[in-house]
């Protein structure tokens, strides 16, 4: 078995003749072709429970890759078993685990190709030595086809950082974007129901990990959410995939609070303040799209389409800016290389376990709910605003540490928080729909608009407020998950 720690990154046709036409990289060292077939049951069984298996052909050499893959796991690391075989079809043997996970009678099929051409160089940077890699190709099913243009960045020998110090050499001749999908959900994707949007992902973290590492998992899995999202963005212009960007940053940001305190020094509150500017960008489209759900008249409707251009043009300027991508380059630099994880195994006295951490977290969140959560009746908007906040962090909370309590117990009062949780945040929602409705048509010049009363909320304050009071009381009435 061997593990890759790589970064991997997207590149557009005109980003990809950029970096290729600079004095970065040179002529390569190597320019391969690969033909890569991928098998899987008729059922997807491999794929669904979280492995891929390929032959992939290079000249005439042969060889078969197992991959155990998983959305929760690093965007860097994941784990392979390869070996060398004769022919096109599988091998199921002790070289992987596949045999002891499902048996020697695995009925697998060919589901898909990959085809590219790799350039290939050696790197030297800071003493350490990377190889860099460019595939062009497609992913291939049937008549449908996938375009693939994507980069790799892999340490070969030396210091994790200094793979982020040649990727912002490549950033500096051709921004790009962090890639999140393997070659492998590309061609699955072909096969499957597109997806339009992407939501959390389940994390399932280890009960052997530290509070640190639970932390990376949980933090990557929200980057991983965060970049799928962006994607659709960037090529539909999609309110739900806008949404979904900000519900990633919003867990991300939730994930450095709840950690806190195993993640020392400054990193924290500068990723979180870049990541409130890229929030808030984000968060002027999202509020014209929500007036807009509202929208019936059609001079209004206009107008408000009109406004949702700009704000989703300065949102796509935010996005593709090098202010963001070098948040990203930034954060991600910070989740695989940072001080926090040095050091500190379970148990030795520093860092905690991530159960134990995980309980301790979620006792917090829920007496903060407690403290700040009585009396809604009796507390001005802005406090029911934090009120607001509070539910969601302990919410985010409940759902990062999940895999942590999934006994059958546990999962039934899990089940029954989140039941509680969502009818919170329905009605604060709801409050909150009555306070921004006014603001957003006054930004965009709508407030004197003969119709703006059909998308101004008129919902009964008072019962919003009761349906929430009821909402937080049966939050703590719920038996803990984590104990």
């Amino acid at each position: 078995m061997s593990s890759e720690t790589e970064i991997k990154i997207d590149l557009t046709p005109e980003s990809l003749d950029r970096v290729l036409r600079s004095d970065l990289l040179g002529e390569p060292g190597k320019v391969l072709h690969q033909r890569s077939i991928y098998f899987d049951t008729r059922d997807r069984k491999l794929w669904q429970d979280g492995y891929t298996l390929r032959i992939r052909t290079v000249g005439g050499a042969r060889t078969q890759t197992v991959k155990a893959t998983g959305p929760s796991r690093s965007l860097f690391a994941r784990s392979e078993w390869e070996t060398p075989v004769g022919g096109d079809e599988p091998v199921l043997d002790h070289t992987s685990p596949l045999l002891g996970e499902f048996g020697g009678d695995l009925a697998l099929e060919p589901v898909f190709n990959i085809e590219t051409e790799r350039r290939q160089w050696d790197i030297e940077e800071n003493g350490s030595r990377i190889e860099v890699v460019i595939d062009q190709g497609e992913a291939i099913s049937g008549d449908r086809r996938s375009p693939i243009r994507e980069g790799e960045v892999e340490l070969k020998d030396g210091s994790p950082s200094d793979l982020f110090v040649f990727a912002r050499k490549i950033d500096s001749v051709s921004g790009f974007k962090f890639c999140v999908r393997s070659k492998a959900e590309r061609g699955f994707s072909l096969i499957e129901a597109q997806k339009s949007v992407f939501k959390a992902e389940r994390v399932n973290l280890g009960h052997d990990l530290n509070a640190a590492t639970a932390f990376q998992a949980i933090a990557l899995s929200c980057v991983r959410q965060f970049r799928l999202n962006e994607d659709v963005l960037l090529q539909k212009r999609n309110p739900e995939a806008l949404h979904q960007c900000r519900v990633a940053l919003r867990r991300l940001r939730s994930a450095i609070s709840i950690f806190r305190s195993v993640i020392p020094g400054d990193g924290p509150q500068r990723m979180k303040e870049e990541l409130r500017w890229l929030a808030a960008v984000l968060g002027q489209a999202r509020n014209v799209d929500v007036l807009l759900t509202k929208a019936t008249d059609t001079d209004l409707v206009s107008k408000l389409k009109t406004a949702r251009d700009t704000v989703y043009r300065d949102a796509i300027e935010a996005l593709n800016s090098s202010r963001a991508r070098a948040l990203m380059l930034d954060l991600l630099e910070w989740l695989e290389c940072g001080d926090y994880l040095s050091g500190n195994g379970a148990g030795s006295g520093g860092c905690p376990s991530a159960r134990d951490f995980a309980a301790r977290a979620l006792d917090k969140q829920r007496k903060r709910l407690k403290k700040d959560g009585q009396a809604l009746a009796k507390v001005d908007d802005e406090h029911r605003h934090e009120v607001r906040k509070d539910a969601k962090k302990f919410r985010y909370a409940a759902e990062f540490f999940v895999s942590l309590f999934d006994d059958k117990r546990g999962s039934r009062r899990h089940k029954k928080l989140l039941v509680a949780m969502e009818a919170l945040q329905d009605n604060l929602g709801g409050l909150n729909d009555l306070a921004t409705g006014p603001d957003v048509l006054v930004k965009h010049g709508l407030d004197e608009h003969p119709a703006k009363d059909s998308v101004v909320s008129h919902a009964d304050k008072a019962a919003l407020i009761d349906r929430a009071q009821a909402a937080v009381d049966d939050i703590l009435d719920t038996k803990r998950f984590w104990h």
